[in-house]
């Protein structure tokens, strides 16, 4: 039993006020998943300086002082790194893959947990609230994020092995449930040349949509191929820095919620952790079907329904 939830923001005069309502419900779900808790956030300035790309990074074995000058002098353009709890968010104006070999060289012991232009990820292990007010969530601003908070069933509890799981560029995923095929799409995945970082099923899931990307897909193309290829129960969320998609597995087991107004689209996995969002008494409610993907995007803001062949 995991909680996740999601914001999308539609109307930019609330995107001061992101991290603020992550946080309610974010917290909400604590009783669903107190092992670990984990965001990634879209738009804040200070995480994701606009103009840069950002790698957020766990256990460099650096401070953010060392890291910032060992990054700058390696790739002779200034490297800002900033410390949230025990993620640290190197940013640049430089290509994103230039940046993530760079931090890999200084410290080759490091986890880099997410990537691209206006992404923040943070990830830690214990009590959600302690970790939300470790991160400064609160004070977080932007246009999208993502929460999730694990009860571990399977796999170490570790920063690492929390969600989200961010492996594509600008991309990321969370998860309640299992997916009971993920050895087998593991092992297809790894004779293609993908290198995994954990023994999480979630991280084969994210892996794979990051492969269907990298191939051509669109985000929904390839949640659609994510639903076809993978056995289990399941609800997911999915997002890059424009599109934000929910999908459930055929028999629906796994709890999940959506919420819309003129002002937003919000999921969870139960409605109190919506109940604090501004307008929620006038929002359409509704439980996702199953087998279909429920996806929005900040070019197109309405909701597109697709149905899974």
């Amino acid at each position: 039993m995991c909680g996740i939830v999601g914001l999308h923001l539609r109307n930019p005069e609330l995107y001061p006020r992101l991290g603020k309502l992550l946080t309610s419900m974010l917290c909400e779900m604590e009783e669903r998943g107190a092992d670990s808790a984990g965001v990634a956030v879209y738009g804040d300035p200070t995480w994701s300086p606009p103009g840069t790309v950002t790698v957020s990074v766990l256990e460099s074995g650096l401070t953010a002082g060392e890291l910032s000058e060992a990054l700058t002098a390696q790739l002779g353009t200034e490297v800002s790194v900033h410390q949230a709890d025990a993620t640290q968010l190197a940013s640049a104006v430089t290509d994103v893959e230039e940046l993530k070999t760079a931090v890999a060289e200084i410290a080759p012991e490091a986890l880099i947990c997410g990537f691209g232009q206006d992404l923040a990820v943070l990830k830690g292990v214990g009590h959600p609230r302690d970790l939300a007010e470790a991160y400064g969530l609160r004070s977080a601003e932007g246009w999208q994020g993502v929460g999730h908070t694990r009860m571990a069933t399977e796999s170490a509890v570790t920063p690492g092995g929390c969600h989200p799981y961010a492996v594509g560029d600008g991309q990321c995923m969370v998860h309640n449930g299992s997916f009971s095929n993920h050895a087998t799409i593991r092992r297809e995945l790894r004779r293609k040349g993908v290198e995994f970082d954990s023994e999480n099923d979630t991280e084969v899931g994210a892996r794979f949509i990051a492969d269907r990307m990298i191939e051509g897909s669109g985000l929904e193309q390839a949640v659609d191929a994510l639903a076809e290829n993978f056995d289990g129960f399941y609800t997911l969320l999915v997002s890059d820095r424009d599109s934000f998609a929910v999908v459930r597995d055929a028999i629906a087991c796994k709890p999940a919620i959506i919420a819309e107004t003129e002002d937003w689209v919000a999921m969870a996995s139960e409605y109190r952790a919506l109940a604090e969002l501004p307008g929620v008494e006038d929002a359409i409610l509704y439980e996702p079907e199953p087998n279909r993907i429920y996806a929005w995007s900040r070019k197109q803001a309405e909701l597109k329904e697709v149905a899974i062949a």
